[in-house]
């Protein structure tokens, strides 16, 4: 759990720069991909989850302001990635500005429970990171070789002396 400020932008930092690297990934033709004709399709979970962050932060009460046309999925692979690094980067100052390492410890509803603000926080890197996972299934069914988040994809196992397990 975050106990300063400081320790959550750390956090919310390191997070969003794996995020923009899978979202620098991703193609225009890509935004398409679903896994079913009735999902979210990629270009709407990337968008989604970059669009609710400032929507996320005002709910719990910060002064942020939120992205126009929201409701609107750019066509744009690009637009998407460049929102992402604008809207994360200009969230932690918000944060950083807004609240006090007191504030963290602060309990307010959350979805219907009590939460403390850290475990807020912690809610929002945990959203961003759910859908990032479903953007990398979705980029691989669409072709596109995902950003190693945690550890390599599958095509650079090679590099490490890994053989891929057979089927």
């Amino acid at each position: 759990m975050y106990i300063t400020i400081s320790d959550f932008i750390k956090e919310w930092n390191k997070e969003s720069i794996l995020t923009q690297k899978v979202l620098d990934n991703l193609t225009d033709d890509s935004l398409e991909q679903q896994v079913y004709p009735e999902g979210r399709n990629l270009g709407r979970i990337a968008w989604h989850f970059t669009t609710s962050i400032p929507d996320y932060l005002a709910h719990f009460g910060f002064k942020i302001d939120r992205i126009d046309s929201a409701e609107n999925v750019p066509s744009s692979a690009q637009e998407i990635a460049i929102t992402f690094k604008n809207v994360s980067a200009h969230a932690a100052k918000i944060i950083e500005q807004q609240w006090t390492n007191d504030s963290l410890e602060q309990i307010q509803e959350a979805f219907g429970r009590q939460e403390t603000n850290a475990s807020i926080l912690m809610g929002l890197i945990k959203h961003t990171v759910h859908h990032r996972g479903q953007v990398t299934v979705l980029m691989r069914q669409a072709g596109i070789k995902p950003y190693g988040v945690y550890g390599p994809p599958k095509e650079d196992w090679i590099h490490l002396g890994v053989e891929n397990p057979p089927l």
